[in-house]
């Protein structure tokens, strides 16, 4: 009941809020902004968090892709975490040698809080997905940065993994629910 309620909400939020992408490239007044694409430009936490909801959420339903924001506003929140954005999305370790021989901050591989982050690929948006799947990234990642929304909806969760792993951390949260492929939780 909860998952068609939110559903139904999303309808109706997307309708209302058709202006979102128009809002998302001229509202930048008072922050830094970033180019993108020439002639697109957005805030350094936009881009965060839409790359994290991406990279993380771009094969699962709008609802799963909330979710996941959810869970890095959550964090942001949270003090045993970063306070921004963008530093929860790039959370990890940082490679001691890339540091020391060549100047340069590179996460340690596979240690990262997200997946993609430090899986030694891309972090390029294919030019596939720049159009669609993309764009409803960039739109979530603004509702929910400027306008709060769907807060609540994953019950606090900070922690979330696929279905098909069972990581050790997971026995020692609350199981908040699953979304999609994603199972969430979060401490007590």
């Amino acid at each position: 009941m909860r998952l068609f309620l939110l559903s139904l909400c999303l309808v109706v939020s997307t309708i209302a809020n058709a202006n979102a992408f128009t809002r998302w490239f001229d509202d930048t007044t008072g922050t830094e902004v970033i180019e993108l694409e020439p002639g697109e430009s957005v805030t350094e936490d936009l881009h965060c968090l839409a790359l994290n909801i991406y990279w993380e959420a771009r094969n699962q339903s709008r609802v799963g892709m909330i979710s996941v924001a959810r869970v890095v506003m959550n964090r942001v929140q949270d003090r045993r975490f970063p306070d921004s954005i963008c530093g929860v999305v790039y959370q990890g370790p940082i490679s001691k040698w890339w540091l020391e021989e060549k100047g340069k901050e590179v996460p340690v591989r596979h240690k990262c809080q997200f997946s993609w982050y430090c899986d030694g690929k891309s972090d390029d948006i294919p030019q596939q997905d720049l159009g669609y799947t993309w764009r409803i990234a960039q739109e979530i990642a603004w509702d929910i940065i400027y306008d709060d929304r769907w807060a609540g909806v994953i019950d606090g969760a900070t922690h979330y993994h696929a279905n098909y792993v069972h990581p050790e951390w997971r026995k020692s949260l609350h199981y908040v629910g699953r979304v999609d492929d994603h199972l969430f939780y979060r401490w007590d």
